[in-house]
C-alpha cells in the first residue's frame, strides 16, 4: 500500500525529515474503519472499569450509577468536541495539533507532552497489573519476566506496522466487549429472576443498607472522581484516525457511536452491580464484576474476570504505546521534540516507538524499585493528566469552532451539541472537578504534582515559542 502523508499542525511547522531507508517520511494509512470502530469501542473498557470502579461504589453506594452518569455526559461533550476538529482536520497529534492551532505552540507542546507522560506512565502501571495476574497462576516465575514479555511482544507489534496493531485492538476489544455484553445479559436475567437458582432482587440492595445515598453528597462527590478518571482512553480513537483509508468518515463515526456505549458499557454495568449485591459487601473490593457474578452463582467467576482483566490491561498497554508513538512522532514533526524520533520508516516512526516503550519500561522498574515513592511521585504527576487534556481540548473546540465556520464550513461533518452552550458547561465542569479533588489529601497531592508538571511544560514552550518568533523576526 502507498504511504499518504499525514498533516500535522501550521503551516510553518518544520519539514518532515526524509528518511535515510529511502521510504517516504509520512504514516501509512493502515487502519480499517473495522479497526477504528473496535479501538472507539475498545477505549471505553478498561481495567478501571473492571476493577478500579469497586473503590467508587465503595465510596457512593448505589449513587455510583449517578456519578458514572454525570462524568459519563462530561466525556461525550468532550468526545464531541474532540470529534469535531479531528474529523475537520485529522492529525496524528489530534487534540495536540488542536491547541496549538488554536492557542499557540505552546499548548501543543504542554498538552502533547503531558499526554505522552501520561501514556508511558500508563504503560508501566498496566504491565505491572497484568504481571501481577500471571503470578496468580504461575507463582514460580519472575514478575521481571513476564513485564519484560509484555513489554517486547507490544514494542514489537508497534514497530510491524500500524495494521498489526489494529489487528491486536480489534480482537482484544472485541473481547472485551463480549466480556460486558456477556455480563449485562447475565446480570439483567438475574435482576429479573429468570436465571436457575436466583430470586430477583428488587430494589432492596438499592434502598437498603442506608438507601441510595448512604453515604450523603461527600461519597457521591468521591465517586464522581473515580468514575471520570475510569473514562480515560477515549482519545486514543481521534489519534489513530489520521492513520485510516478515511480519516474524516473514520472519526466522525467512531465518535458517534461511541456516546451510547458509554452509557450502555458504565453506566449499565454499575447498575446491574449495585442492583445485585449490596454495596457494602467486602467482595467488591477485588473486583466488582467477579463479586456479581459470584453472588448469582456463576461458576469461576472470579477466574473468568481474571482472564477479562488481563485482556484490558494488555490491550491497553498496546493502545497506550501506539498513542504516545504517535504523538511523540506529531510533536517531533512540529518542531517540538527530538528530531531523531520524527523518522519513519516502513511507515511507522519506530525510533518514537522504541523511545515511549523505553520510558514506559524505566517507569516499570522505578515500580519494582521504589513502588512507594519514584513511582509513586509518577502516579501522582499524571494522576490529573486527563483533565489537563479535556481543558486544552474544551478550550482550543471554543476558539476552532468559529474559525471553521468563518474559514471551512464544509468541514463540520461533526458539530458540537448547542455550541457554545455546552462547550462552556464542559469548561465549567472540569474546572469543577479541578476544585473537588482539592478535598481530599490524595487527590490534592495529584493536583499538585500534575499542575507542576503541566507548569513546567507550559513554561518550556513558552520560552520556545517566543525564541522562534525572535528568531523569525531576524
Amino acid at each position: 500500500m502507498a504511504s499518504s502523508p499525514t498533516h500535522e499542525a501550521s503551516p510553518s511547522a518544520p519539514p518532515a525529515p526524509a528518511d535515510d531507508a529511502g521510504t517516504q517520511g509520512a504514516l501509512t494509512h493502515g487502519l480499517k474503519q473495522r479497526h477504528l470502530s473496535m479501538i472507539a469501542l475498545g477505549g471505553v473498557i478498561g481495567a478501571g472499569l473492571f476493577v478500579g470502579s469497586g473503590a467508587g461504589i465503595a465510596a457512593a453506594g448505589p449513587a455510583i450509577v449517578l456519578a458514572f452518569a454525570v462524568s459519563g455526559l462530561l466525556v461525550m461533550l468532550v468526545m464531541r468536541m474532540l470529534g469535531e476538529m479531528s474529523a475537520a482536520r485529522p492529525a496524528s497529534g489530534s487534540f495536540s495539533v488542536h491547541a496549538e492551532r488554536a492557542l499557540g505552540p505552546w499548548a501543543g507542546f504542554t498538552a502533547g507532552w503531558v499526554f505522552w507522560v501520561l501514556l508511558c506512565v500508563a504503560v508501566a502501571a498496566e504491565a505491572a497489573a497484568a504481571a501481577e495476574i500471571m503470578l496468580t497462576w504461575l507463582p514460580g516465575t519472575g514478575m521481571w519476566m513476564w513485564v519484560a514479555l509484555f513489554m517486547a511482544v507490544f514494542c514489537t507489534t508497534n514497530l510491524a506496522s500500524v495494521k498489526n496493531f489494529g489487528e491486536y485492538e480489534f480482537w482484544f476489544a472485541a473481547l472485551k466487549v463480549f466480556a460486558i455484553v456477556a455480563f449485562l445479559v447475565i446480570g439483567a436475567l438475574a435482576i429479573a429472576g429468570a436465571l436457575p437458582g436466583t430470586d430477583a432482587p428488587g430494589t432492596s440492595n438499592l434502598t437498603g443498607n442506608g438507601g441510595f445515598f448512604p453515604k450523603g453528597a461527600d461519597g457521591l462527590i468521591v465517586g464522581l472522581l473515580a468514575s471520570v478518571f475510569a473514562y480515560g482512553g477515549l482519545e486514543t480513537v481521534t489519534i489513530a484516525a489520521a492513520e485510516s483509508k478515511d480519516p474524516v468518515r473514520g472519526v466522525a463515526k467512531a465518535v458517534r457511536t461511541a456516546m451510547w456505549r458509554i452509557g450502555v458499557f458504565y453506566v449499565g454495568s454499575m447498575a446491574v452491580i449495585v442492583t445485585l449485591i449490596p454495596w457494602d459487601d467486602a467482595s467488591l473490593a477485588s473486583g466488582p464484576y467477579a463479586a456479581a457474578l459470584d453472588h448469582i452463582g456463576v461458576p469461576a467467576a472470579g477466574e473468568v474476570m481474571k482472564v477479562v482483566v488481563l485482556v484490558a490491561l494488555l490491550s491497553a498497554m498496546n493502545a497506550n504505546i501506539y498513542g504516545a508513538s504517535r504523538m511523540a512522532f506529531s510533536l517531533v514533526r512540529r518542531g517540538e521534540g527530538p528530531r531523531l524520533l520524527g523518522r519513519v520508516s516502513g511507515g511507522v516512526p519506530r525510533l518514537a516507538v522504541l523511545a515511549s516503550s523505553a520510558f514506559g519500561f524505566f517507569a516499570v522498574l522505578l515500580s519494582l524499585w521504589w513502588p512507594d515513592t519514584v513511582f509513586q511521585w509518577l502516579l501522582n504527576m499524571v494522576g490529573a493528566a486527563v483533565l489537563v487534556v479535556w481543558g486544552f481540548i474544551a478550550v482550543s473546540q471554543l476558539r476552532t469552532r468559529r474559525k471553521l465556520e468563518r474559514e471551512s464550513p464544509e468541514k463540520l461533518v461533526v458539530r458540537m451539541w448547542a455550541f457554545p452552550v455546552l462547550t462552556w458547561v464542559a469548561i465549567v465542569g472540569i474546572a469543577g472537578i479541578f476544585l473537588l479533588m482539592l478535598r481530599d489529601g490524595d487527590t490534592r497531592e495529584q493536583l499538585a504534582a500534575t499542575g507542576g508538571l503541566t507548569l513546567a511544560l507550559a513554561l518550556v514552550g513558552l520560552l520556545r515559542q517566543r525564541r522562534a518568533a525572535r528568531t523569525a523576526n531576524g
